[in-house]
């Protein structure tokens, strides 16, 4: 699956280089979700939420209706959690709550999954010099992630993977790194961070990994006409 991302930043569609130099911005949100048309899901992350600086709340409920959105974002409290299930997320992406700086924080995740259910719970699980980043990628853990997937399987449907040390740079990604992770577990793995030519997407879609795709998109690197051409042909 090919995933295009809606990033949020003041209300508007951005991209950030490393999660913290906004290189671009994007058109309204609902033309992104027009030009994203035949994608089946689409990555929506509140970076103002993650930032712990105020929330895009209106703007998801008003793209949920219209795409199939999984939403990510400063989802540090169960309350949280539950309040963008409430607006309509398919799925909701949580990182920095799951973890401690040397665990995984096990009370938390099975309170999220008992109020609102594994299949609707994708972990964030990025890293940056081989170590699990939390609150924004500023905080190294002393985590490494192939470690953990097994432990945090009974908690998700799945893992958003990020390759936080060419996130945003248009640099390519660490491929040998997704095939240990998706070595690691069966779960759903959806890979981000430095993607940047249809090799690095086939590549990833042959190991059984997903592609979330952000700059190489905006940028136009990659078309979206050529993205298309990858999707599995609509059963007739």
């Amino acid at each position: 699956m090919i995933i295009p991302c809606i990033d949020l930043l003041d209300g508007k569609v951005v991209q950030l280089v490393q999660g913290r130099e906004k290189a671009l911005e994007g058109e309204h949100p609902h033309v992104m979700l027009r030009r994203f048309t035949g994608f089946p899901v689409i990555q929506v992350i509140d970076l103002d939420a993650a930032m712990e600086q105020g929330e895009n709340n209106a703007i998801v409920e008003d793209l949920a209706p219209r795409a199939r959105i999984r939403v990510g974002g400063g989802v540090r409290t169960v309350e949280r959690a539950e309040t963008l299930a409430t607006l309509g997320a398919d799925r909701i992406i949580v990182g920095t709550a799951a973890f401690s700086a040397d665990g995984i924080r096990e009370d938390f995740l099975s309170q999220l999954a008992a109020r609102v259910g594994p299949e609707r719970i994708t972990i964030a699980v990025d890293s940056k010099h081989g170590r699990i980043v939390v609150r924004g990628w500023k905080e190294s853990t002393s985590l490494q992630a192939a470690d953990v997937l097994r432990q945090l399987e009974p908690y998700c449907s799945g893992f958003l993977c990020t390759y936080v040390d060419k996130e945003g740079m248009m640099q390519g990604t660490d491929l040998a790194w997704f095939r240990q992770l998706r070595a690691a577990t069966s779960k759903e793995i959806t890979a981000a961070g430095g993607i940047t030519t249809l090799d690095d997407v086939k590549s990833l879609l042959d190991m059984n990994v997903h592609a979330a795709l952000g700059m190489a998109i905006y940028t136009g690197h990659l078309s979206l006409e050529s993205l298309r051409a990858m999707l599995p042909a609509e059963p007739r």
